[in-house]
């Protein structure tokens, strides 16, 4: 049963001290996530401001349609308000190192999220997911595996809809995807099943390291949830904690979930029983099976069925811009994985391929050490195109160990790519980088490689 505004309030004020009379609520950020959380705030009846630092915030003049007498400050962060505020609700787009928000914490606000707002207005099963790389993969295959049990979901957070919007739905269990900016500043979240798929360097312009970055991810597994546990990641093994009911999965050794051969071929099991031939799930490369592993053990966790999510899991035909073959043109097969902004990703898809690719590579490496991708090219790449601010950088981690052409746009990438290319190649878009140097976001990197190689045909 949904709570009702009451139950929602003697939430919000036992678990984060919010109530209607007392709190100075601040919104940082007008984005998606932060209109949703105006929308919120205004319908359980609390007073608040929002504050961005942009001039002019793309969604700011529907949202003063909508909300005429919210006070906005804009073109910088008002000290002003920040000095008053209570709490802070802060956008996952904004840093928590920014000075007004450090001064204004100093002097006694405190910081959620809106995930926090989330947690605190729902007694349905929450599914969250975090991790490096698949995170959206999984988090879509298990809301498919869901609705093909017959369950009324909803799917959001880091992907598609925000959170607070899904409590508009009727739904009876939540799936999240969730960074580790929204992570890092949760603290009340409780999920009847949580995983952190893998770590991978990622987001080093944001956090001060490896370490800082993985202790945000760990936030998911707060509370007394299941865990469920990526036994081929050290960093994720290494979160597993004593007395908590825990789910692994793996795609090297046997676990709760794990591949097998049987009869000479290859099968996705759970414990001693075969779920389907790994031969039946439509997606490319090997770390789409952990992801499809992830999927079953967390559908397992909420007592979906295993025949029926195996179903789901054959039908799924994978997110845009991640491993999405794009065509097969004159024997050569070209891919569009431009979702692989960090070297974890494209290390991932690289290792699902048996033989060498030509991977096109670069754009704003947000600070990653592009060394560590240096050893996997070399295993798996016969040639390399780079492109964007960084190319430079992963050339010099190359160190001439492999055929290396750099290019300016994207129609000069696939015109090198189709002269190299032989029957039988793969070429694999992969950055390993954001696209932000050169394109308004990863889908945009995307959607300009498919065009470039479509045209090969006209």
């Amino acid at each position: 049963m949904k709570m009702d505004s009451v139950a929602i309030l003697n939430s919000l004020n036992m678990k984060l001290d919010l109530d209607p009379k007392n709190a100075k609520i601040l919104v940082v950020g007008l984005g998606y996530t932060g209109i949703s959380v105006a929308y919120y705030l205004q319908k359980m009846g609390f007073k608040f401001a929002i504050t961005d630092s942009r001039d002019r915030p793309p969604l700011m003049d529907s949202f003063m349609q909508d909300m005429p007498d919210t006070p906005v400050f804009t073109g910088g962060f008002d000290e002003a308000a920040f000095k008053v505020c209570t709490h802070l609700v802060v956008s996952p787009g904004v840093a928590l190192t920014e000075k007004s928000i450090v001064k204004a914490v100093a002097n006694g606000a405190k910081v959620i999220s809106d995930i926090d707002l989330f947690a605190c207005s729902v007694n349905e099963p929450v599914i969250a997911i975090t991790g490096s790389n698949g995170k959206s993969t999984v988090t879509t295959m298990l809301g498919e595996m869901a609705v093909c049990n017959g369950k009324k979901i909803g799917v959001g957070g880091n992907l598609g809809t925000p959170a607070l919007d899904l409590l508009e739905q009727d739904a009876e269990l939540y799936v999240l995807e969730l960074s580790s900016f929204q992570l890092e500043r949760t603290s009340v979240l409780n999920a009847t099943a949580a995983t952190v798929l893998n770590i991978s360097a990622d987001h080093l312009d944001r956090h001060v390291d490896m370490a800082e970055y993985g202790r945000s991810k760990k936030h998911v597994f707060n509370g007394n949830g299941v865990m469920v546990i990526n036994a081929d990641d050290p960093v994720v093994n290494a979160m597993r904690e004593t007395g908590r009911a825990t789910v692994t999965f793996s795609i090297k050794k046997k676990t709760d979930f794990y591949l097998a051969y049987q009869d000479s071929a290859e099968y996705m099991m759970h414990l001693n029983q075969c779920l389907m031939p790994l031969s039946d799930l439509p997606l490319e490369g090997r770390h789409n099976a952990a992801n499809a592993l992830a999927a079953m053990a967390l559908g397992t966790v909420i007592g979906l069925d295993e025949h029926k999510m195996s179903e789901a899991l054959r039908r799924f035909k994978g997110l845009d811009h991640r491993m999405q073959r794009v065509a097969e043109i004159g024997g050569v097969t070209w891919v569009n994985d431009s979702k692989a902004t960090n070297i974890g990703a494209c290390i991932a898809a690289l290792q699902g391929y048996d033989r060498k690719v030509i991977l096109i590579a670069g754009g704003d490496a947000k600070g990653a050490d592009m060394n560590e991708l240096a050893p996997i090219i070399k295993e798996k790449a016969k040639h390399v195109v780079l492109i964007g601010k960084d190319a430079e950088v992963i050339k010099q981690s190359l160190d001439k160990t492999v055929p290396v052409n750099n290019a300016e746009n994207m129609n000069q990438v696939v015109s090198i790519c189709a002269g190299i290319a032989e029957v039988g190649d793969c070429v694999l878009l992969s950055p390993a980088c954001a696209s932000l140097d050169q394109y308004k976001n990863y889908q945009d990197r995307g959607n300009q490689f498919s065009k470039a190689v479509l045209d090969l045909i006209k």
